[in-house]
């Protein structure tokens, strides 16, 4: 053989036994396996019965232990049944004795009601019989009194509301007393602190100018021929031109001040120009009518801006200055009116108030006096109706509408401007009158205290500011004095129109008079 043979041969035989071996070895292996696994569940088994012995030994030990936790807890719970029995048994016992004492209760009260309602039955007698005694001596008071039952109540009511009046009138007086101890310092010290800060040149107007001439010929000029001139200047004018023996003075009069004033620019124009004819005096009037209208909403405006109102509509500069030509009682009523202003906003500013506003309430509080001459309805009605026109706040409108009281105020502003009008129009010398009214006013005024039963004279003093009322002493006690002092006030308010305040004092004395010989 050859070596290649040799060699092939080698190469089968190895290729033979590797085959072999391959076919082998995994049966070789799966039998080593086999007795592996049937060793572990021998193992397995050992020593799953050992734990099977071991857990039917522990279970039986917990089985006693739990058999006799539960013996022992039946035992206790018998134990709690038989204690709470024993309760139950003594409730029922302390319910059965309630019960039998609530029975007894109820046949005490029943006991009690039956003598109850005999009492009411004994007392509805009673009553009748003392019901009827009460007519028969009302039936016998009726014929000793010779009044009815309605009359005798009537009487009766009168003197319980006279008692009443002078016990409210007693009361009302110490409120007053204890108010005034408070306020009265506090009031004072605001007017003070108002008026210190605030004074203004009293100024009266009339219903009268005077025009300067240059010379007395002047005078025939303006009557002119015929007196065709003057004719003609008071149809146009709307005024009475007095040419007197007054020299080289020419009064113009009429209630009107706006008239007036145009009257008297017009005849000062006329006389400075020369040429005085009715159809220069037209001219000339026009002009200067169209010349007073521009200068009244300057006034208006340089008023505002004096007392630093912010935010007032132009259309009320007119009628602000218009009021510079208007009166009150011969006061001023544009001066009256700036004078209302700062006075109420000084005190509103002392209250905590907004200065501003009661400042512009002030001011416009009389705004309707600029037109009152010219539409119908009182100042009150004009003002308030401008005011809404314009877009005044409520608060200035409420201060014009109630300064006299026409309607409830609203605001303590309104208050403020009430006082501050007062205060301007009280002030000495500010309003003036003529001596007929002034005369009229003091007769009315004691006229209405003679009028109340028991006053036997009265005294106006003062120029009408203080009255004092003398009454009958006999008649007027002197808690009837208190509430007499009451009703003439409120009746002076009702009937009577005055500047500032009065003072009604009712006094009441008794004089006992011997003389000795």
């Amino acid at each position: 053989m050859s070596t290649i043979e040799i060699v092939l041969l080698v190469i089968a035989i190895v290729l033979f036994l590797g085959l072999l071996i391959a076919i082998l070895f995994p049966i070789f292996k799966k039998n080593q396996a086999n007795k592996k696994a049937e060793k572990i569940i021998n193992d397995a088994n050992v020593k799953a019965e050992k734990i099977l012995a071991n857990a039917k030994f522990e279970g039986k030990s917990e089985v006693d232990e739990m058999k006799q936790n539960a013996e022992k807890d039946i035992t206790e719970r018998k134990a709690s049944v038989v204690a709470s029995e024993a309760k139950l048994d003594q409730r029922e016992g302390a319910l059965d004795k309630r019960e039998d004492a609530i029975i007894t209760r109820e046949d005490q009260i029943d006991q009690k009601k039956a003598e109850l309602e005999d009492r009411i039955a004994a007392l509805d007698v009673k009553d009748k019989d003392l019901q009827a005694k009460i007519d028969s001596i009302i039936v016998e008071l009726q014929k000793v009194a010779n009044m009815t039952t309605d009359e005798a109540k009537a009487e009766l009511m009168a003197r319980v509301e006279e008692k009443e009046m002078k016990k409210i009138a007693l009361y009302k007086d110490q409120m007053e007393e204890e108010a005034e101890s408070s306020a009265e310092d506090k009031a004072k010290t605001l007017m003070c602190v108002a008026m210190e800060k605030y004074a203004q040149d009293v100024t009266n107007e009339h219903s009268t100018s005077s025009v300067a001439l240059p010379s007395d010929e002047m005078k025939g000029r303006i009557i002119g021929r015929e007196g065709r001139n003057i004719k003609s200047m008071e149809a146009l004018f709307g005024v009475s031109l007095i040419i007197d023996d007054t020299p080289e003075t020419i009064t113009v009069s009429c209630f009107d001040p706006i008239r007036r004033e145009k009257a008297k620019l017009t005849l000062e124009a006329l006389i400075k120009d020369g040429r005085i004819q009715p159809g220069r005096i037209e001219d000339l009037y026009n002009k200067v009518s169209a010349d007073l209208d521009e200068s009244l909403k300057r006034i208006g405006e340089q008023t505002v801006f004096k007392l630093g109102l912010p935010r007032i509509n132009a259309g009320l500069y007119p009628y602000l200055g218009r009021l510079r030509y208007r009166t009150s009682y011969g006061q001023n009523v544009l001066d009256h009116s700036i004078q209302v202003a700062y006075l109420a906003s000084v005190m509103a500013s002392e209250l905590g108030l907004d200065p501003i506003m009661a400042k512009r309430a002030g001011l416009l509080h009389d705004i309707g006096k600029s037109i009152d001459a010219e539409q119908e309805g009182s100042h009150v009605q004009l003002g308030s109706a401008l005011a809404k026109k314009f877009g005044e706040p409520d608060e200035v409108i409420n201060a014009i509408e109630s300064h006299h009281g026409d309607v409830p105020k609203k605001y303590l502003i309104s208050e403020l401007v009430t006082a501050a009008d007062t205060l301007s129009a009280a002030r000495p010398g500010a309003r003036s009158e003529t001596l007929e009214t002034y005369i009229k006013r003091l007769e009315q005024l004691e006229t209405i205290c003679k009028s109340f039963a028991g006053v036997q004279s009265s005294y106006a003093l003062q120029s009408g500011r203080d009255v004092r009322v003398m009454v009958v002493p006999e008649k007027i006690s002197d808690e009837d004095a208190k509430v007499l002092a009451v009703q003439i006030k409120d009746k002076i308010e009702s009937d009577m129109q005055f500047p500032g305040q009065i003072k009604v004092s009712v006094i009441r004395e008794t004089r006992a008079v011997e003389i000795a010989k």
